[in-house]
């Protein structure tokens, strides 16, 4: 038998208590583990059309959690 190594893991910063929307605080909490990433990914990844995860990135990026470089998002 293999023993299992433990998995490191990164500990998250709370979701600011502001953004109250659960789709938001999901994508928020996204892209906080992956890091830089295009709309596209996000609503693969989280079973999303593109039209509600452009419009939550954009609430989010009006708020000043995200911000856009070269097509791809990521936590401000």
């Amino acid at each position: 038998m293999h023993s299992q190594e433990p998995r490191l893991t990164e500990r998250l910063d709370p979701v600011p208590q502001s953004i109250e929307s659960a789709q938001a605080k999901l994508v928020f909490l996204y892209l906080e583990t992956a890091g830089s990433t295009t709309a596209d990914e996000i609503g693969r990844t989280l079973t999303m059309k593109k039209i509600d995860v452009l419009s939550v990135l954009q609430s989010l990026s009006s708020a000043g959690y995200v911000e856009k470089d070269d097509g791809e998002y990521s936590i401000a």
